[in-house]
């Protein structure tokens, strides 16, 4: 790009720094603005970058990076988006009522929060805030326990340092689904400019950490407590919300990595921030082996998803996410006093959850990715989780995933299994052998061009594999209701999508062998053919 600047670019800037009620964003663009101007090497591209938005309002809401312009995150963008959901909730007939708004501990939560609030407040809801950055599932509970018409969470989740976010619930506890996503973005689009939209002071702060930490005391149903836990939050906001709910449901022996523990908005430790990257869990690992552990939890920076580590033959690792949602599935499973449970998960995942299902005489269902689905799955849900790490153990007092839920339950199946001389890997060898092997992986294509994502996928559309690992595959396309392939053969399936929260195409790979002998020699099979279904689509994806 050259390094001038257009002057319909240039007069866009200084609208929007006319418009930015803050400070601090106004001067970082004026400064930004300045260098393109002085055609410093960069500035320019800088510029159109910062201007490209604006951040689309999806059904997980806004994420983008914190910085000035309408194509990230800050108090001008927060300020025009609040204004748009409380236009949106006036057109449906709940101004008046409860919001709860809440956050994490990333940079700009506390500012972005603050006008979220006031704007709401202005705009004659009825605002509660929480009192300090705390969990998401807190907010999620919180649109429950107060009922609320809507719920706002200042959170990037396990996104880079430099991200945040805004997350939107609705009155049913769970985030938005179409078609508000769209209207949302419509009534945005038609918000005054972030200078003229009114904003009061007076929301109630309100702490609902009490309520929710008796229901996940309740969740448990062993009595053997006698269990040594490693946790991470990762330099997020669960930490002492963990421990909480811990203690309160007989788990006290927990030992913390110490330098993780408090919420640092730079996740000095870590390159990024979440359990399923390579590298985030090593010191939790370490800790583990350090302390004799019989469990190992980490939670995400904003503590809604929750990764097992074990201790095995060879050493402690951390279990897939697939292999945490199966054994928490079985366990709710066998211990849920709903006569006709239902339990879910997505297309995605690994097909075996649909397996243990029908052996207990349950309902299975699976949905689109993302809980915004998960939880509308269908009346008495018990259990739903996505291979991304994500476990609803508690429908009935939050509708979305709850890393710290999942890991009170997490540890009360450790605690029963350890009173029994077994572990969590005799539990999976036990489902593999009555079901087969399940290996589950996946193949990420990160792009600089979203629309690489989309030449992959009409190439894959239009010219279709015949075979994978030398399994014959057949195409099953999803559209229009989602913009998915399904590939599938006998014992194999594919499914391939672009990622709705990042610059990914994804492809999630499933092998399944029957155990007819050995279970090893089943295992090895399976790792066989899967690695070379990998080899496959990595080539499919280039």
């Amino acid at each position: 790009m050259s390094d001038s600047l257009a002057s319909e670019l240039r007069d866009a800037v200084y609208r929007w720094i006319t418009e930015d009620p803050d400070p601090a964003t106004r001067q970082e663009m004026t400064a930004v603005l300045a260098r393109a101007i002085g055609r410093e090497p960069g500035a320019a591209a800088e510029v159109a970058d910062r201007m490209a938005g604006p951040l689309e309002f999806g059904t997980a809401g806004l994420r983008g990076p914190v910085r000035a312009g309408p194509n990230g995150m800050n108090v001008a963008v927060v300020t025009r988006t609040t204004a748009g959901v409380a236009a949106w909730l006036t057109a449906h007939g709940h101004v008046g009522g409860v919001v709860v708004v809440g956050r994490d501990a990333r940079h700009g939560s506390e500012a972005f929060a603050t006008a979220a609030a006031e704007v709401l407040t202005a705009a004659g809801f009825a605002v509660k805030v929480l009192p300090q950055p705390l969990p998401t599932p807190l907010l999620a509970f919180s649109v429950l326990h107060y009922g609320a018409v809507a719920g706002v969470q200042i959170t990037a989740s396990h996104n880079p340092p430099a991200d945040n976010g805004y997350k939107l619930y609705d009155a049913t506890g769970g985030q938005i689904v179409p078609p508000s996503d769209g209207e949302i973005e419509r009534a945005i689009q038609s918000a005054p400019p972030a200078r003229s939209v009114p904003r009061a002071p007076g929301a109630e702060v309100v702490d609902p950490r009490a309520a929710y930490l008796s229901a996940v005391a309740a969740l448990p149903h062993g009595t053997s407590r006698e269990l040594r836990i490693a946790a991470t939050a990762l330099h997020g906001v669960g930490a002492e919300t963990l421990q909480a709910a811990l203690s309160r449901a007989g788990f006290t022996d927990v030992h913390l990595v110490p330098a993780q523990s408090a919420p640092d908005a730079d996740f000095p430790t870590v390159s990024f921030p979440n359990p399923e990257e390579p590298g985030a869990t090593d010191l939790l690992l370490e800790l583990a082996s350090e302390v004799d552990a019989d469990l190992a939890v980490a939670l995400d920076p904003d503590a809604d998803r929750c990764a097992l580590g074990v201790r095995g033959p060879d050493g402690w690792r951390m279990l897939r996410g697939d292999e945490t949602g199966v054994l928490l599935g079985a366990r709710l499973l066998s211990t849920t006093d709903n006569p006709d449970p239902l339990v879910a998960t997505t297309i995605v995942s690994s097909s075996l959850l649909g397996e243990l299902a029908k052996e207990k005489g349950a309902r299975y269902a699976e949905t689109l990715t993302g809980f915004k689905w998960l939880v509308r799955a269908g009346d008495g849900l018990v259990f739903a989780y996505e291979e991304a790490l994500g476990l609803c153990v508690n429908p009935a007092f939050v509708r979305d995933k709850d890393g710290i839920a999942a890991a009170v339950v997490a540890a009360d199946l450790a605690a029963s299994l350890k009173s029994e001389g077994r572990g969590p890997l005799d539990v999976l060898d036990d489902i593999a052998t009555r079901h087969g092997i399940h290996l589950t992986d996946q193949v990420s294509l990160r792009v600089n061009d979203l629309a690489v994502r989309g030449r992959l996928m009409a190439a894959l559309r239009s010219a279709p594999p015949a075979s994978l690992g030398g399994v014959g595959v057949t195409l099953e396309d999803l559209l229009p209701s989602a913009d998915v392939l399904r590939l599938s053969g006998d014992g194999v399936r594919v499914v391939v999508r672009p990622s709705g929260t990042e610059p990914k195409l994804k492809a999630y790979l499933q092998v399944v062998t029957p155990v007819t002998g050995d279970l090893a020699d089943a295992r090895r099979s399976a790792a066989e053919v899967l690695a070379a279904v990998r080899d496959d689509i990595t080539a499919l994806l280039r």
